[in-house]
């Protein structure tokens, strides 16, 4: 099966992107240099195309209870225009997805999804929605998704394009206009633990958007290799690596987004169970004292023995230090605790540290 394509997958051969598949998509990795990417949008803004994305709409008189059926965290009462990140599971708890939950209306949800999971949730959702009275849309094909992200954003974003955003808060949306069907959205969200906005639209839309941007010379192109060193940085999980149908967000560190006091939910009882009995994982940071780069999959070892696993690791660009994320058996997540990285054939020291390796910087 051939791999999809965005709606500005020209525009990125026309800047002579490096392409490389993901999630089923063609998309652009990186421009120039992943270090110059990642540095833009610490230092200035950077622009994406993450038109891959998926996009889900829940309308009707039982969307709220239904959304609160499939995802963890609770919709219920939140106000037009909130927010909200958190996973759906399976009835083991382990996750399905990590996302974002867009409350547009009474009774009306944009959900944003992964793009590699698109077609798995799609059908996961529509399987779960008996006894429920709503009307539940794919409606990922209809749109593109462009994210400015950096301390020049909300410049750039108000001054090149136009478009009122200052008074957005951290996690809060606004409609732009609807236009043949497909609404116009901004947020304030990201995934580089910098300020920044995501954008929703049609093809079109989103088209004319990037070549404002790439006009203005005031943000810079980058790919998903620095979105991804940029994530990583903050602590931010990516699904496949920190998250996956047998990896709970409680393991994942993120029981912050799973309201085990709201009514039932999908996997609820499963966490619930794994709260009481105690976590036999967990995902935390780990520093090396060498340069030595750990990657996923690389062996975490204590007094010989293995403990665990890399889920993500780098040469951190934003600290200088090499770093990583791993699985590791709970009685060694214990912040200071010695451990070594199995990388080829030779094992090099660490020590466990918080996940967050590099301060996030939102506008609250």
């Amino acid at each position: 099966m051939e791999n999809k394509r965005t709606c500005l997958y020209d525009k990125h051969l026309a800047l002579g992107a490096m392409i490389s598949p993901f999630g089923g998509f063609d998309m652009p990795i990186q421009y120039t240099d992943i270090k110059d990417e990642h540095n833009a949008v610490r230092q200035a803004c950077g622009v994406f195309d993450v038109s891959h994305m998926g996009e889900i709409v829940v309308r009707g008189r039982d969307a709220e209870r239904y959304v609160n059926h499939i995802f963890t965290n609770d919709v219920a009462g939140i106000p037009t225009g909130k927010i909200l990140y958190g996973m759906m599971c399976n009835a083991n708890g382990g996750t399905v997805d990590d996302l974002l939950v867009y409350k547009m209306g009474d009774n009306d949800f944009f959900l944003v999804i992964n793009a590699a999971n698109i077609d798995k949730d799609w059908r996961w959702m529509e399987a779960n929605t008996e006894g429920f009275d709503i009307d539940i849309r794919n409606v990922s094909e209809a749109y593109g998704q462009i994210a400015v992200q950096g301390p020049e954003a909300e410049r750039v974003v108000e001054e090149e394009l136009g478009l009122s955003c200052s008074e957005l808060t951290f996690y809060t949306s606004k409609v732009l206009r609807n236009r043949d069907g497909v609404d116009e959205i901004i947020s304030r969200t990201g995934y580089t633990g910098e300020d920044g906005f995501e954008i929703y639209g049609s093809h079109d839309f989103i088209r004319d958007l990037w070549d404002k941007l790439m006009a203005s010379g005031r943000c810079k192109p980058c790919g998903l290799g620095c979105r991804d060193t940029l994530r990583f940085e903050v602590g931010l999980p990516l699904y496949g690596d920190e998250l996956a149908e047998d990896i709970t967000p409680l393991e994942a560190g993120l029981g912050i987004f799973v309201k085990l006091d709201k009514e039932d939910f999908i996997g609820r009882e499963a966490l619930l169970r794994q709260k009481e009995q105690g976590l036999k994982r967990r995902i935390v940071g780990i520093e090396l004292a060498d340069r030595a780069i750990p990657r996923h999959g690389y062996d975490v070892i204590k007094d010989g023995e293995k403990i665990g696993e890399v889920t993500t690791g780098y040469h951190s660009i934003s600290t200088d230090k090499s770093v990583c994320m791993a699985m590791v058996d709970a009685p060694y997540a214990k912040l200071g605790t010695g451990v070594e990285i199995r990388i080829r054939k030779k094992t090099f020291p660490g020590v466990v540290v918080k996940k967050l390796f590099y301060d996030k910087r939102y506008k609250k």
